[in-house]
């Protein structure tokens, strides 16, 4: 008789569909009900499985909460390399890549469970280290695409680079609260404004 568990790791589509199908679910309810509302219970529920089921993947929560910012660090990363692949200007290629950016941090419900993370980061040192440390290699991975040849900063000073990806960072992470605060708030004003201001930061002073 073949045992469950080997079969699952003989079978590694199935076993990436289960985690994101927990994922997905674990996400839906720290959203709805927040970190510490949201038990493992509740998670299976969602996710249409067994706790057992789900301890198979994922040894707890905050496992769970590692995976999602792995994940999101990962379509970060994504872009970014899309950014250095883009064959044209990369002043251009950024510009035009803030119309995504604003998508993302605008979007209701990524920005309630960013927000759920933040607060679970303010009781939880380990969730806390972990966005710190995704944070840590965004502004490492943003460093390098600025200070590559097709940049137009590329000869700042340290401090002045480390200044602008900070306040580039600031600018484009801080739509979540701005959206949250002032729901009515669009995306075309934002980057009537946003577009000119990326543009001073990746360009020389």
């Amino acid at each position: 008789m073949t045992d469950k568990n080997s079969k699952r790791h003989t079978d590694p589509e199935l076993a990436k569909a289960r985690r994101q199908q927990i994922l997905t679910a674990a996400a839906d309810c720290f959203r709805r009900k927040g970190y510490h509302g949201a038990g493992m219970a509740e998670i299976s529920k969602t996710a249409g499985m067994s706790a057992g089921h789900i301890y198979n993947y994922f040894a707890s929560k905050e496992a769970i909460i590692e995976a999602i910012i792995q994940h999101d660090m990962e379509e970060m990363f994504s872009k970014f390399q899309q950014f250095e692949d883009h064959p044209g200007d990369l002043l251009t290629v950024m510009l035009d890549g803030a119309d995504e950016g604003v998508d993302r941090h605008m979007d209701a419900e990524q920005g309630a469970l960013e927000l759920e993370m933040l607060a679970e980061a303010a009781r939880n040192q380990k969730v806390a280290f972990l966005l710190q440390e995704s944070d840590t290699q965004a502004r490492a991975r943003m460093r390098r695409l600025l200070t590559g040849e097709r940049s137009l900063v590329k000869d700042v000073t340290d401090k002045e680079l480390d200044a602008r990806i900070n306040v580039m960072f600031a600018m484009v992470g801080g739509l979540l609260l701005r959206r949250f605060l002032y729901p009515e708030l669009q995306k075309d004003t934002v980057l009537l404004a946003l577009r000119p201001a990326l543009k001073t930061l990746l360009s020389p002073f």
